[in-house]
């Protein structure tokens, strides 16, 4: 990479790594399905005027926004309330490429070949090892369960986004700004029936500058910028070499979290962390290693 698109590697480490820090505060003010509905909607407001509607079918803008938008954030936000901690709900929701493997397996058909076998093995045993050792520190199951489920969603999200591919379709921009429009109302659907019309009201009419600061860095800076910065590097270099920027996201996520929040960590959390940053380091560099030496 230049030295100019590495700064930009960085600052998407770095938009993504303080996201999580940002929900932590949003869930502050507003409750997790009106936060999740909230944000996409300006998502989709502003992002609108600068793409186009994308030539995707409407039936697989639903599945992807069910997928990798309300099914994700709607889990990932609800996890943050029941328990898990902001830094660790960084570095648990990357196990979406784990679930991304298995599901692509299933679904697509797709090889699993034997380096990613031995990536899920070792990452697997590090989130178990964080799971089982949580007596010393805020995490509870729960909240670690459902942030398996939120990673398992993201997962499915990029199922439909391969198959969207697949199709002959543009998986870009344009269908992550329009897909926005779609996940607004399962959010809005789910407030209603388990914050009810009052607390949701409540929310609405309690929204202040620190509210409307967090919308915009999850919607605009975290989503729009970030995923524009990350699809400009996609297109000029390899996804070997891109996708590994990823695994820098939970390193800022726990910094953060341990600085900004004083979260903590115990020694047998840190050995999981260290397992599944191996495995999922092994499973984007692992290919290129292995077709070398082909």
């Amino acid at each position: 990479m230049t030295p100019k698109d590495l700064l930009l590697g960085l600052a998407i480490i770095f938009l993504w790594g303080f996201n999580f820090i940002v929900i932590h505060w949003g869930l502050n003010d507003l409750t997790p399905m009106m936060l999740g509905g909230l944000r996409f909607l300006v998502i989709a407001v502003v992002g609108s005027f600068f793409f186009t509607r994308p030539k995707t079918p409407l039936k697989w803008i639903v599945v992807y926004a069910l997928t990798l938008n309300f099914g994700q954030f709607a889990f990932l936000f609800t996890a943050m309330t029941f328990g898990m901690p902001t830094g660790l709900a960084s570095l648990v929701l990357q196990s979406q490429a784990i679930f991304t493997l298995f599901f692509s397996a299933m679904f697509l058909k797709e090889r699993v070949r034997a380096y990613q076998l031995l990536s899920i093995t070792v990452a697997a045993a590090g989130l178990a090892i964080i799971g089982l050792n949580n007596g010393d520190t805020a995490m509870t199951v729960l909240g670690f369960a459902i942030t398996l489920a939120a990673a398992s969603s993201w997962a499915l999200g990029n199922v439909v986004t391969k198959a969207i591919g697949e199709k002959g379709y543009d998986a870009n921009l344009n269908l992550i700004v329009w897909a926005c429009w779609v996940a607004p109302i399962p959010f809005f659907i789910c407030a209603y029936f388990i914050d009810g019309s009052d607390v949701m009201l409540s929310n609405l009419l309690h929204i202040n500058w620190q509210t409307m600061a967090t919308l915009a860095y999850l919607s605009i800076g975290a989503s729009i910028m970030g995923y524009g910065l990350w699809n400009y590097l996609m297109s000029r270099y390899s996804a070997g070499t891109v996708a590994p920027l990823a695994l820098g996201v939970p390193v800022v996520g726990l910094t953060m979290a341990a600085i900004l929040l004083d979260e903590k960590v115990v020694a047998w959390q840190w050995l999981g962390i260290v397992l599944v940053l191996l495995g999922l380091m092994m499973n984007a560099l692992g290919g290129r290693f292995f077709n070398s030496k082909a």
